[in-house]
């Protein structure tokens, strides 16, 4: 990763998807990928730049399906995009043994993974619409890498900064990371005083109320 890619990861240290999918609302941002869930109940969240890499359905005869994790650099997240297709995978367990030895923050895939009792057991954190055996061999290949993509309806740049966890996957545009991890930050600082302010007795509607609550996703 570069310096920049570094800084901008770092924004959101202590961040979660819930707040930086609010920010997002708040200042009219796209960038919830639907329908792409964490394969398990991760207790932390991933951030890292967007890898990203297209699959389209193969030629005759077809062509790679992996050969570029080469490029990935550590910290990256790989973000595939493979249409939504369920009906073969993109990722297996050598590419998690591989992710997980070159240090990826991790992989989301529109699309599904399989061998994942390898990546359960590493503690290697994926993304996807689910899990299916049936490989993606002579049925998909590589289109492009590091071309824009789609991943459950929200368009990833190469070098978005991704954030994912066991509520799902968002996508900050780059040039925007900045805006969306403060005002993330804001949204974060008043929640806290709600929980506080409960936890003093106040009701729900009166911490709420007090604080401002239900316009802190609304568009200024």
């Amino acid at each position: 990763m570069t310096n920049e890619d570094r800084e901008l990861v770092e924004l959101f240290a202590g961040l979660d998807t819930p707040g930086v999918s609010d920010a997002l609302d708040k200042l009219g941002l796209g960038g919830q990928c639907f329908d792409v869930m964490p394969l398990a109940n991760y207790a932390g969240t991933v951030v890292g730049p967007a890898f990203t890499v297209k699959y389209v359905s193969a030629a005759n005869p077809p062509g790679t399906v992996g050969d570029f994790t080469d490029d990935v650099a550590e910290g990256d997240m790989v973000v595939i995009d493979n249409g939504g297709r369920t009906d073969c995978t993109v990722w297996g367990d050598i590419m998690t043994q591989y992710a997980g030895a070159r240090r990826f923050a991790a992989t989301v895939i529109d699309g599904v993974c399989r061998d994942v009792s390898k990546a359960l057991g590493d503690g290697y954190p994926l993304f996807t619409r689910g899990r299916f055996m049936r490989t993606g061999k002579d049925r998909v290949e590589v289109g492009a890498v590091n071309d824009v993509v789609s991943i459950g309806q929200a368009r990833v740049v190469p070098r978005d900064i991704v954030v994912a966890d066991a509520n799902g996957v968002v996508i900050v545009p780059r040039g925007r990371a900045r805006e969306v991890a403060e005002v993330a930050r804001k949204i974060e600082a008043v929640e806290t005083k709600i929980r506080e302010a409960i936890a003093a007795g106040q009701t729900l509607k009166q911490a709420r109320e007090a604080l401002g609550y239900h316009l802190l996703q609304r568009k200024a």
